[in-house]
C-alpha cells in the first residue's frame, strides 16, 4: 500500500499506518475561524495523533508577522507579553524543583521573553531561541543571548546548558523527536529539559468531543499528545523521563460553560462557584491525568 502524504511514516515509530480521530473543520486562528474540512489520524503504532500535513502550517509560517495576527495576537512585544504573560504561573510550577540559581537557561520558542523575564535574575547566562525575528531586538536588549534556531545555538552552546525550557512548541514541529534530539545536545551531561505541551486527555475531549473536538484541534498543531506517546517521542530522542506533571490552566467555570453553551469563554467565574471549587476541580484534574497541560522533565541516560 502506497504512503499516505498527508499521513506519512510517523516521526516516533515509522508506522505507516493511522487510524482516523476526527474528520471536519479545525481553528485555523482565532477561535472563530475555521479551515475547510480535514483530517487528525492515530499512529497504529506509538498512539501519537497527526494533523492532515495539508492543513499543517510549514516551518516557515511560524518565523512569519502573519502567524502572530491569524493567532489573533498582534505583532508588537507588548502583545505578546499581553496574551502570554498570565500563563507564567503555570509554567514555574512547571519548572518547581528545579534550582536554577547561577545556571545557564534556555527557552526555546520563548517568543517575546515572558517566562524568561521571570527567570532569568536567577541565571548566570540566559538563551532566548526564537524563529520571530520582531522579538529579537527586545531580547538582546535585556541581555538575552539570541539565536533563531536551536541548530544555529549548538554552534556555540553545545553541551553547555543547565537547563532547557519549551513551552508550547514540541506540538508545532515538523519533527518531534528531531527537536528533542537538538535540545539534549544543548544540556550538560547532568542537565534538565522541561517541556510543555496541550494533553488530549483533557477531560472535555471525553465530556463533549463532538463540541470540543474542532476547537481543540487547529491548523497551528501538527502534534497530538498524551502522556504514553510523548514518553515514547523522548525515549526515541535517547532521553530519559524524570518527572510528569499535569497541569490546568482554566478554572471550572470554564468547564461548566462549555458543557452548557458549549463555546469557549475563558475564566469568568459563574455566580455560586467559590474559589474553593476551583481549586477541587483543578485538583481532581491534575491528580489523574485530565488537566489541559503536560510538562514533562527530561534527563540524559
Amino acid at each position: 500500500m502506497p504512503i499516505n502524504a498527508n499521513f506519512p511514516e510517523c516521526k516516533i515509530c515509522n508506522q505507516t499506518e493511522w487510524d482516523l480521530v476526527y474528520s471536519g473543520p479545525v481553528r485555523a486562528g482565532s477561535f472563530t475561524v475555521k479551515t475547510a474540512p480535514t483530517e487528525v489520524r492515530c499512529c497504529k503504532g506509538c498512539g501519537i495523533w497527526q494533523l492532515s500535513e495539508d492543513c499543517a502550517f510549514d516551518s516557515e509560517t511560524y518565523a512569519s508577522e502573519e502567524y502572530r495576527e491569524a493567532m489573533g495576537q498582534g505583532t508588537e512585544v507588548e502583545d505578546f507579553f499581553k496574551a502570554h504573560d498570565e500563563y507564567q504561573p503555570y509554567n514555574i510550577k512547571g519548572i518547581a524543583g528545579l534550582n536554577y540559581r547561577g545556571a545557564v537557561i534556555a527557552d526555546v520558542g520563548c517568543g517575546a521573553g515572558s517566562f524568561l523575564d521571570h527567570v532569568s535574575g536567577l541565571a548566570k547566562k540566559v538563551l532566548s531561541i526564537e524563529p520571530t525575528p520582531l522579538y529579537h531586538a527586545s531580547l538582546k536588549s535585556r541581555g538575552y543571548h539570541v539565536y533563531p534556531f536551536t541548530i544555529d545555538a549548538l554552534k556555540t552552546e553545545k553541551n553547555s546548558v543547565d537547563f532547557v525550557t519549551s513551552f508550547q512548541v514540541i506540538e508545532h514541529v515538523d519533527d518531534p523527536v528531531k527537536f528533542l534530539d537538538e535540545l539534549s545536545k544543548l544540556l550538560v551531561d547532568d542537565g534538565r529539559i522541561v517541556v510543555a505541551t496541550p494533553n488530549r486527555e483533557d477531560i472535555l475531549l471525553k465530556l463533549i468531543p463532538d463540541e470540543f473536538m474542532p476547537f481543540y484541534f487547529r491548523r497551528a498543531h501538527r502534534w497530538y499528545f498524551d502522556q504514553k506517546c510523548l514518553t515514547a517521542c523522548a525515549e526515541k530522542a535517547g532521553l530519559v523521563v524524570e518527572e510528569i506533571k499535569f497541569i490546568h490552566t482554566f478554572d471550572m467555570s470554564n468547564t461548566l460553560s462549555w458543557l452548557k453553551d458549549k463555546v469557549p469563554k475563558g475564566n469568568n467565574r459563574l455566580n455560586g462557584i467559590l474559589p474553593e471549587m476551583d481549586q477541587l476541580w483543578t485538583t481532581f484534574l491534575q491528580a489523574s491525568g485530565q488537566a489541559d497541560n503536560i510538562y514533562m522533565t527530561l534527563k540524559k541516560p
